[in-house]
């Protein structure tokens, strides 16, 4: 199959023109509403089977994680950013709260971003000491605004979240959530765009 989709005709970015631009935010649009939710969806299977030594996979994991937040009461947008905070394990693996924090900026809040971006610092409380490292690490966080939301979220959704005992909803169950954040209701528009590439 052949693209006729219109494309820009520069060949390096300083020769770029406004209509270049039109077309590329357009596609990049249009990808944002009809792929992302899918990749998304895509990378967490990944994550299936995959234990890294832990008692449960890493998707098992994050199910968990959302549905303690669910349980808690936490609103959408928290239970999704729950939902994916481990997103980039397989990606990433010394660095993945970056990924996941990177998937999620243009569409959550500061403090929710915040908290993705710096759980894995926040819960090395709970392990950082059987390896020789620091379990305070984190009190270098301690005077940012959104410490106390981040410290929250791993005591009472990412830490216990590690039990085979535990029944949580497939992956599916959290699929809505998923295509709300991801699909056309997200990122609707230029301005949405515009607002998170400036985030």
């Amino acid at each position: 199959m052949t693209d006729t989709a219109p494309r820009a005709t520069f060949t390096r970015m300083d020769q770029s023109t406004k209509e270049d631009w039109d077309i590329i935010v357009g596609a990049v649009i249009n990808h944002a509403h009809t792929q992302v939710y899918g990749n998304v969806m895509q990378q967490m299977e990944t994550l299936r089977g995959d234990h890294g030594g832990f008692a449960v996979d890493r998707l098992t994991h994050c199910l968990q994680t959302a549905y303690l937040a669910e349980q808690d009461g936490k609103d959408d947008e928290y239970i999704v950013c729950a939902l994916l905070h481990d997103i980039g394990d397989v990606l990433a693996p010394f660095n993945h709260p970056d990924i996941a924090a990177g998937i999620l900026k243009p569409y959550v809040s500061e403090a929710n971003h915040w908290m993705v971006q710096n759980h894995g610092t926040v819960q090395g409380y709970y392990y950082f000491h059987h390896l020789g490292m620091d379990r305070n690490k984190r009190d270098e966080l301690k005077s940012h605004d959104y410490y106390e939301h981040c410290e929250e979220f791993c005591a009472k959704f990412d830490m216990p979240a590690f039990d085979p005992e535990m029944t949580a909803p497939p992956l599916s169950h959290y699929a809505p959530l998923l295509e709300a954040m991801f699909g056309p209701g997200g990122l609707a528009s230029v301005d949405d765009v515009k607002g998170a590439v400036q985030k």
